[in-house]
């Protein structure tokens, strides 16, 4: 059966837009036609691999031939970009944070549905295989019933030293990373929220958060502790993960790591007291080896679709899009409220 080629130009070619170009190479319904940047020398990049570059967006959008816009670009004009695509009869594809607000996002949407255009978010980690393994535990009930998890990301590199150190173009941390955890957690769980605590962190100076740590309680009483840091010289492991019937870390993006439950085949062993310090604990004390069971972590089976394969036969409908848009605009309310709760050192409680 043969399918149908959609042309996809890319807004933005910068680390992201010529990364999805690479991407796009192994999706036989998608094809890259041309490029456009603000940025001179990118437009020379993209010639000089091989790739057609237009004078401006709207030499883009006036392209018959162009069925789907990608929008790569720094974060403070995607609103403008999509809504001028989608009205110009493109599908649209965006990289995240779709926008820096979640009623500037609403107004893309409410474009979209106007102009019966697919719109949808590159919320690129839910393909992560860590995220999937994680998920997969939770959702086994491998280690009982979740009742708190720890995600975090941790890196001493700082902020990269352009536009995401700036305010105005949506900078900072919390949403060019905690856009990702926030959006996997809240996959996590059907539950709702019940409070939300946070701290966001200026070590270097800048004008945006350089990091941050939020602290989100559901109404099912499961816990979370979701950071990202940019100052972590030691990193914390990437996943801890704590059930009624045992506990899994996931230490890195190597997916290094284990899961320890309790052995069902034997009766609770008293544990012995360990030399903790100067005193003696038995609460302390690791369980007995006989009384639980260490698991590997073992790699996901491969994903049903890539993003891209998703995206197309959502155009389709043969699907549905994997990124929902209401999903993204309740990672978005999430994101306002941690930004309140940091800013009125206070914990606000909210559905949402």
């Amino acid at each position: 059966m043969d399918h149908r080629i959609y042309n996809v130009a890319i807004i933005g070619y910068g680390g992201m837009g010529s990364y999805h170009v690479k991407l796009m190479e192994s999706e036989p319904q998608v094809a890259v036609i041309g490029v456009y940047d603000i940025v001179e020398y990118r437009m020379d990049l993209a010639e000089a691999s091989g790739h057609k570059t237009y004078p401006s967006l709207e030499a883009v959008l006036d392209d018959e031939s162009v069925d789907v816009v990608l929008i790569a670009t720094p974060n403070d004009v995607h609103k403008e970009i999509a809504i001028k695509a989608l009205q110009a009869g493109k599908h649209v594809i965006c990289e995240k944070p779709v926008t820096i607000t979640s009623s500037d996002f609403m107004d893309i949407v409410e474009v979209a549905k106007q102009e019966n255009r697919l719109f949808s978010v590159h919320q690129n980690r839910r393909w992560d295989e860590d995220f999937r393994i994680a998920k997969e535990i939770i959702d086994k009930k491998t280690l009982g019933e979740l009742f708190h998890l720890e995600s975090r990301v941790q890196g001493a590199n700082g902020i990269p030293g352009d536009w995401r150190q700036l305010k105005a173009y949506g900078g900072g941390m919390l949403l060019d990373w905690g856009v990702h955890l926030l959006d996997q957690l809240l996959l996590i769980t059907d539950s709702q929220i019940e409070s939300v605590a946070a701290m966001l962190s200026y070590i270097l100076d800048t004008e945006v958060d350089d990091g941050f740590t939020s602290y989100i309680t559901f109404k099912d009483g499961l816990t979370a502790l979701i950071e990202v840091g940019t100052t972590n010289y030691v990193k914390l492991p990437r996943w801890y993960i704590k059930g009624t019937e045992g506990t899994a870390v996931i230490r890195d993006w190597d997916l290094s790591g284990e899961i320890i439950t309790r052995n069902p085949d034997v009766a609770h062993v008293e544990p012995k007291p360990i030399q903790a310090g100067q005193g003696l604990t038995k609460t302390m004390a690791p369980p007995s080896e006989e009384s639980t069971l260490t698991l590997p972590i073992e790699k996901p089976a491969p994903a049903a679709q890539s993003f891209y394969a998703n995206y197309i036969s959502a155009i389709e409908g043969t699907s549905e899009p994997v990124v929902k848009n209401e999903e993204v605009h309740r990672v978005l309310v999430l994101i306002e409220t941690i930004f309140e709760a940091a800013a009125t050192k206070s914990v606000i409680h909210r559905s949402i």
